[in-house]
């Protein structure tokens, strides 16, 4: 007979009810013999794993109580086993260990040296500009020359460099003391009130001083609009102050120096141009002094005019003594003295027309008839008119390259009395009344991230390296 569940029956004692039909089918017996139900403190004392309760089963009603202890039953759930709980393993603690002395160990250091024994700093702020004048002078106005030009680089990009140099750097050295400045905070590790990891050790060198000097100065530049700004530290308002303010004096100097390089080799090119003129023009006229001496003229042109108008007074008398000549011998004999006295007189014309022509550098025949002669020979007139010309050409050039010579001379010495380019502050330096460094939650929180990160990446890579065994 079938074991329904009592109503209120455990969850075991159900189980176990199912558990005993098995048993009730391999009887042979049309009746089988039923089992006591279980005691429930036993079944309590073994605990048997959870099973799927199995449904009850209608009752048989017209049947054999047999027929329902053949029922087959349905296969057992197997149940994985229970996961054990996890346990902390020596890559964990090493983890945990590694992120204490990557991380927090630092970023406490860190803090702890910024809040007690870093010294406060002031900073000055300077700003200034390269300023040119453009105002042509008189001379410049009258003579129609350029002004003095700037040098090729900028003197933006000059000034930022040299206030970075180390020439800059001692010459404020000498005249501040930078090393005792800048040492005030004192640089002794084991005590206490020092700050030795900001403050300059004394014994260094220019170099030293010159590469701490690019940590308490700092210099912006903008090259599109000229203007420069500067930062200087300092552990004290007044050594901020005093620092701001000799910066800005030496760039001055500096400036003012190349300015007036540039205004010098201006002069010297000038007077040098003024020199080689003055002498061009002493040559010039020394040798039209030696020319006017060798041919007694001092002025050929005018001589020239009086030989052409001497020679065609002879050519007008030529003319007449021919005609004459001609109406004589029409109407006289041929042994007539008047015609003998006209040829001696053509001739004679002749003659002096050719000694004429030949002075003025000319050949050929006189009235039909070969030139005498009998002619003094000389140097004509065309070829010392030629030399005259090419010596006042020469003489007329070195007066006008004298002219011009003299015009930039004085035109440089206008420029060397004026200052053409000046250093114009646009912000004054300035007095600190606050510290500005070191901003220490900043330094501290950016510590703080990059070790993170640093441990984090160290945590990656040990874990790639374990999971390639």
């Amino acid at each position: 007979m079938n074991e329904t569940p009592r109503p209120g029956a455990t969850k075991d004692q159900i189980t176990q009810v199912g558990e005993t039909r098995p048993a009730a089918k391999a009887s042979a017996a049309p009746e089988p013999a039923q089992k006591p139900a279980p005691d429930p403190a036993q079944a309590k004392a073994a605990p048997v794993p959870p099973q799927p309760q199995p449904q009850p089963q209608a009752k048989s009603q017209g049947k054999p109580q047999g027929k329902s202890a053949e029922t087959p039953l349905k296969d057992k759930i197997l149940v994985a086993p229970t996961v054990a709980m996890a346990a902390l393993k020596s890559r964990h603690r090493a983890m945990a260990l590694s992120f204490l002395f990557i991380v927090v160990l630092p970023v406490f250091l860190a803090s702890f040296y910024l809040y007690t024994r870093a010294h406060d700093r002031y900073v000055s702020h300077v700003g200034f500009s390269v300023r040119s004048e453009n105002t042509s002078s008189a001379m410049e106005m009258l003579g129609g020359l350029a002004e003095i030009s700037g040098s090729s680089s900028s003197d933006t990009d000059i000034l930022y460099n040299y206030i970075k140099s180390e020439e800059l750097v001692r010459a404020l050295d000498a005249k501040l003391d930078l090393r005792k400045m800048w040492a005030k905070a004192g640089d002794r590790w084991w005590h206490w009130g020092d700050d030795p990891w900001y403050a300059y050790h004394p014994g260094g060198t220019i170099e030293d001083l010159t590469d701490y000097w690019g940590r308490m100065v700092q210099v912006y530049s903008d090259s599109g609009t000229g203007l420069i700004d500067v930062e200087a530290q300092a552990f004290t308002p007044e050594d901020a102050h005093k620092l701001t303010q000799a910066i800005f004096d030496e760039s001055s100097k500096m400036i003012n120096r190349l300015s007036q390089i540039a205004r010098e080799d201006k002069i010297r090119y000038a007077r040098d141009e003024l020199e080689t003129a003055v002498q061009r023009l002493k040559t010039a006229r020394a040798a039209m002094t030696q020319f006017r001496n060798e041919n007694q003229i001092v002025d050929p042109q005018s001589l020239i005019e009086g030989q052409v108008g001497l020679l065609s007074s002879l050519q007008q008398q030529l003319a007449q003594s021919l005609i004459e000549l001609d109406t004589l011998r029409q109407t006289t004999r041929d042994n007539d003295p008047r015609i003998v006295q006209t040829e001696r007189r053509v001739q004679v014309i002749s003659d002096r027309i050719a000694a004429e022509r030949k002075k003025l550098g000319l050949s050929g025949t006189v009235g039909g008839a070969p030139a005498s002669s009998d002619m003094t020979d000389g140097e004509g007139y065309a070829n010392i008119v030629g030399q005259y010309e090419s010596l006042a050409v020469d003489q007329q050039f070195a007066e006008q390259s004298y002219t011009a010579a003299m015009t930039a001379y004085d035109t440089a010495k206008a420029e060397a009395n004026r200052q053409s380019r000046y250093l114009a502050a646009h912000i004054r330096p300035s007095m600190p009344e606050a510290s500005m460094e070191p901003v220490r939650g900043e330094i501290v929180a950016l510590l703080a991230i990059i070790m993170t990160m640093v441990w984090v990446l160290v945590v990656l890579v040990a874990y790639a390296l374990r999971d390639r065994r």
